[in-house]
């Protein structure tokens, strides 16, 4: 009897998902063909290289920091140096030593914000995106009388008849032709 009941379950479950109307799409297409998509990529880039900017001159500064150390370590090796002239340069070699650990540490915690800037940047980018490409799926799923549109990489399988990208890139003002050339560059 619970075998009966069970299989009648699942006999009506699946007349029940019979007359759902399902779509898959690929996100990663939307996403590259968003309109915002290039926009975003040149900010990012154009961000990653002002920070490189930044990095690239504390750089520099530990550079002439590191030539300053040794011009004076050459200067201390002078025989002709008397002991005070020794001492004094020793006392400018610790300061210079001082400086370019401080510079290091500098270098280093520039280059980890800016790594956590980016990161952040490109999170808020794509959440933005995201959130966008959801909304147009979610009107033209309701437009089109869909249940579910799934993305396709979460699918194991799906026929190609289900995939609905390329009139979600139409309904984004995407000529699904041009973006499937982009696709193979």
């Amino acid at each position: 009897m619970k075998k009966l009941t069970m299989m009648a379950v699942a006999l009506a479950a699946l007349g029940a998902f019979a007359e759902l109307k399902v779509g898959t799409v690929d996100m990663m297409k939307l996403v590259r063909n968003h309109p915002s998509y290039e926009t975003n990529k040149a900010l990012l880039t154009s961000t990653e290289k002002d920070y490189q900017k930044r990095i690239d001159y504390l750089k520099g500064e530990l550079d002439a920091i590191q030539e300053e150390g040794k011009k004076l370590a050459d200067d201390y090796r002078n025989p002709m140096l008397a002991q005070a002239a020794k001492t004094k340069i020793e006392n400018e070699l610790t300061e210079v030593q001082r400086r370019f650990i401080e510079q290091q540490q500098k270098l280093r915690a520039e280059a980890l914000k800016n790594q956590q800037d980016l990161s952040e940047l490109e999170g808020r980018l794509l959440k933005t995106q995201a959130d966008d490409l959801k909304k147009r799926i979610a009107v033209f799923a309701e437009k089109n009388g869909y249940d579910f549109v799934f993305d396709s990489t979460v699918a194991v399988f799906g026929k190609a008849e289900y995939d609905v990208t390329a009139q979600v890139l139409k309904e984004m003002g995407v000529d699904p032709q041009k973006a499937a050339e982009k696709d193979e560059d």
